[in-house]
């Protein structure tokens, strides 16, 4: 099965991924029904969840049922527990980057909140744009959700300072990225251009970075404030396995002044 996901994720495109996916989810949802590991996100065990990964698979990590990963599973449990985002009856604005299943509906049908979806290619997406140039007037939105995006873009500043530029004053931000935490510096080379050296070097066909720990200050110099969240400390150790987080991975957490 880690051969076929592998083979699958790194030759089909990413739109088709989705659509393909909305029928094949309950099928194997269907086949892996148990109790070892709960999808925090909808409630539902399972024997054993999917593995994946473009290069080097991860097991246990893929959520049959929200087609979750480790980080939507991680930040959802922190919006559920650390702030209001899913009970505040004010109205917010949420802008939300290249949206992952796991979040899209469940987001799509809050009343507390005006939400807003782009990216260049994803069908999900309700405006099309350019993370770089985006077409949102200054300080629009209450939140943003950009998660694993900005490795895939070769102007990183400038995204990052777009983002900045959209959010309001005192909004917030989580901006996810996949980070080597025992790496000081980010590593890039843009003269690497060929499919199979990113993956072998960046470990994915189309990154075209790896984020130190340095991620969070270049976010500092574009004028956010960063909490750098290690929720897994917050999380007990069963719960960290049942729910098949990541130990120690870190959530960005932005805010504008």
């Amino acid at each position: 099965m880690k051969k076929i996901f592998k083979i699958i994720l790194n030759t089909v495109p990413r739109p088709l991924l989705i659509r393909v996916s909305y029928l094949v989810r309950p099928v194997l949802a269907f086949i892996l029904k148990g109790s070892t590991f709960t999808d925090p996100i909808d409630g539902k065990s399972f024997s054993a969840f999917l593995p994946y990964g473009y290069g080097k698979q991860r097991n246990n990590v893929l959520s049959p049922s929200s087609l979750s990963l480790e980080r939507h599973r991680l930040l959802w449990l922190y919006l559920k527990k650390e702030t209001d985002f899913f009970n505040n009856t004010e109205n917010k604005k949420i802008l939300h980057f290249a949206p992952e299943q796991c979040f899209y509906k469940r987001f799509r049908k809050q009343e507390n909140i005006q939400y807003t979806t782009t990216d260049l290619l994803s069908p999900l997406a309700d405006v099309k744009a350019d993370i770089c140039n985006l077409p949102f007037q200054n300080n629009s939105y209450d939140v943003i959700f950009c998660n694993h995006v900005l490795e895939h873009i070769p102007d990183d500043t400038k995204a990052m300072q777009e983002l900045y530029r959209v959010l309001k004053p005192k909004g917030m931000a989580i901006l996810q990225i996949p980070q080597e935490l025992a790496r000081e510096t980010t590593f890039e080379d843009n003269t690497i251009t060929d499919k199979v050296e990113r993956a072998k070097i960046f470990g994915q066909y189309d990154h075209v970075r790896i984020y130190g720990r340095d991620y969070f200050n270049k976010l500092r110099s574009i004028g956010f404030t960063v909490k750098e969240v290690d929720y897994t400390e917050n999380i007990s150790a069963n719960d960290v396995v049942k729910h098949c987080l990541a130990k120690g991975e870190i959530l960005p957490v932005c805010f504008k002044p």
